[in-house]
């Protein structure tokens, strides 16, 4: 069937007008959801990771060698200041402690006899019977009686020391957090045997760089476990990691806190509102390897893949630093752009 010149002229124009009205509207066109983008002014709530420390915590050794003997605790119990946590065996040092205090009787009787002789000694030189070089004589060996003793008595009293040491006591009230041996293990000198902690002051760490530190008088937060604190104090170091260029922010959490050490918390403040920052939704952002991308739908109806710097949240909005500009048009779906055989 043939269409009439006037009808077939009609339909043509038709179809230039719905194709010219594409070109100006492409987003309706777009076989996905786009938001064209645009700036204002905006309140981030920005969040750093932590982790939950103990003020006051303790990893404990003994400087003495010996097999472990008696171990009345188990991790976990709450422990007293002066608690015994183990013992190891301390027979040899007990021994040696007793031959020191044994020796040192020994020399206080020499020294003893030393003084009886010296006054005899100048009895007869007072008298005449004895010359003064036999006199002197005497003096001496009374001074090195008494040289041996207080070095006799020094060697007691570290030996006697050092038997004491072979009993680990809990040094302050808290909780006995780790306790890696067992009865029959070696202890060495220096090797960790307990660790334990004051669960009455907790503190949250984190570690920033120079450029994101909250001000001075931002009020911070803590997520801990559920619940939202506040902390009682704000503390920062006044060193700089040389390393990661990150300075340490403590946080000292309100008393009663239910934690441990190396839980993990959340810290969250308010930064300053900003003009003419760019939001994107989260649901527009890929992420592939170490790259942050979103599809930007271009004028002439094509989604480009396109590569862009992030900054912090807000909700379920993310800051674009770099890589999109107000006015831009980004894919919402970026599922459907792909499919679609975006580039």
């Amino acid at each position: 069937m043939k269409l009439k010149p006037t009808l077939l002229l009609l339909l043509t124009l038709g179809g230039a007008v719905m194709a010219l009205a594409a070109q100006a509207n492409p987003g309706a066109q777009a076989p996905y959801p786009t938001l064209r983008v645009g700036t204002g002014t905006a309140t981030a709530s920005r969040s750093v990771e932590g982790v939950v420390e103990a003020e006051r915590q303790a990893q404990l050794s003994l400087p003495v060698q010996g097999t472990v003997l008696q171990l009345p605790v188990r991790a976990g119990d709450r422990l007293k200041a002066g608690q015994l946590l183990l013992r190891v065996d301390a027979r040899s040092a007990t021994q040696g402690a007793t031959a020191a205090a044994a020796q040192q009787e020994a020399i206080a009787a020499q020294l003893q006899l030393a003084e009886q002789e010296l006054s005899r000694q100048r009895q007869l030189r007072a008298q005449g019977f004895i010359s003064q070089a036999a006199l002197d004589q005497a003096q001496t060996q009374f001074r090195a009686a008494q040289a041996q003793l207080r070095a006799q008595a020094a060697q007691a009293s570290a030996a006697g020391t050092q038997a004491s040491q072979h009993a680990l006591h809990a040094p302050f009230d808290g909780v006995l957090a780790e306790l890696p041996v067992q009865l029959g293990d070696l202890a060495l000198p220096g090797k960790l045997l307990a660790t334990m902690y004051d669960p009455r002051a907790l503190r949250v760490s984190v570690n920033l760089p120079l450029a994101q530190l909250p001000a001075p008088d931002a009020p911070l937060r803590v997520e801990l476990a559920g619940q939202t604190l506040v902390p009682t104090r704000v503390e920062r170091l006044p060193m700089v990691d040389a390393q990661s260029h990150t300075v340490q922010l403590r946080l000292q959490l309100p008393a009663g806190t239910q934690a441990a050490p190396g839980q993990f918390a959340r810290v969250l403040w308010a930064a300053p509102a900003s003009e003419g920052r760019v939001f994107v939704p989260r649901s527009a952002l890929l992420q592939r390897g170490e790259l942050d991308l979103l599809y930007v739908h271009t004028p002439e109806g094509r989604a480009l893949l396109r590569q862009v710097r992030l900054g912090p949240a807000a909700g379920e909005q993310v800051e674009v630093l770099a890589g999109l500009k107000a006015g831009e048009t980004v894919v919402l779906a970026p599922s459907k752009a792909a499919a679609q055989g975006a580039k």
